[in-house]
């Protein structure tokens, strides 16, 4: 039986559902019932009644999905699915600044574990980041974790100072800014977009900075025709599908390697999606206690992102 076929078949005697983030393979993106950004994934998890909720992402996402539903089953296609960002930010390193700094509000980016989504007083996503942060109370001081791009844009965007924790994503830090520049000698009209986890002096040279579903709309809806895209270039799937006729470029990495593309969100495939579907795991598993703590701080992000 095709693959396509197969995944619909499971999908309608399993009532389940897939839910997509944009880094993923094209394919998987096109069986995908939903397709969003960190944010978006996160409402959707929280709407949907389907009883197997398979998450093609990563390993933090697929976690997002267990807490905000927790009497349903969630899967993934790959445990390895991890992502450079979750790991930078241990919950024991986390937990042993918390005991020396107990003034400090967290407000922790989703892409973290459960763990520390458990310790955090609020998660964000790079969509509702500068809007989450502006609700902090203003007398408290901020740690901002884990990612120190995404931060230090937030911190001069909002104007508030924050304690930004040292980590960042592999793939946002490799775009090169030399073969840039050398691309907006050649496309001299073409607008660069970048994701805010980038660098700083990426985001300087940027004719416009957002979340990925923001990058997208930007696409869309700009009328120029050309545009450098500085993030995960899976997103450039639905761009081509929403803005055909537009001529888009990936921001190039420092060196010559697919790593403007994340090794982790690869890691899932077409014949995994159709085998975890299956099998119905690998299946997501958290404790209560985490999973609860977690719960408060994702719903709060939920609620101030209203």
């Amino acid at each position: 039986m095709d693959l396509f076929q197969k995944i619909d078949r499971l999908k309608r005697d399993k009532n389940a559902v897939i839910l997509a983030h944009y880094y993923q393979d094209p394919d998987i993106q096109d069986v995908a019932d939903f397709i969003g950004d960190s944010l978006e994934l996160a409402r959707a998890a929280q709407r949907s009644t389907a009883d197997l909720i398979c998450f093609a992402g990563v390993h933090f996402m697929a976690e997002g999905a267990k807490i905000l539903n927790p009497t349903r089953k969630v899967i993934l296609p790959d445990l390895r699915a991890g992502c450079s960002l979750s790991d930078s930010c241990p919950p024991a390193r986390l937990r042993a600044f918390k005991e020396a700094n107990p003034e400090h509000f967290v407000v922790s980016y989703i892409n973290c574990s459960a763990e520390v989504k458990a310790l955090s007083d609020v998660i964000c996503t790079s969509s509702n980041a500068l809007k989450i942060v502006e609700k902090v109370p203003q007398d408290r001081p901020i740690l901002f974790a884990p990612d120190r791009n995404l931060g230090r844009w937030v911190m001069e965007k909002t104007g508030r100072p924050m304690t930004l924790w040292p980590g960042s994503c592999i793939v946002h830090e490799t775009f090169s800014e030399r073969k840039i520049a050398e691309l907006k000698i050649t496309h001299p009209q073409a607008k660069l977009i970048a994701h805010p986890e980038c660098e700083e002096s990426l985001l300087q040279c940027a004719d416009y900075i957002g979340s990925t579903s923001q990058l997208l709309k930007y696409v869309i809806e700009r009328p120029e025709s050309t545009f450098i895209v500085a993030t995960e270039a899976g997103i450039l799937h639905q761009m081509k599908k929403k803005a055909p006729g537009k001529i888009l470029i990936p921001a190039p990495p420092n060196q010559n390697c697919a790593c403007n593309e994340c090794p982790f969100m690869k890691l899932n495939t077409l014949e995994k999606l159709a085998q975890c579907l299956e099998s119905e795991g690998p299946e997501i598993t958290l404790a209560d206690d985490i999973r609860e703590k977690a719960n408060r701080s994702l719903l709060r992000m939920l609620e101030w992102s209203n």
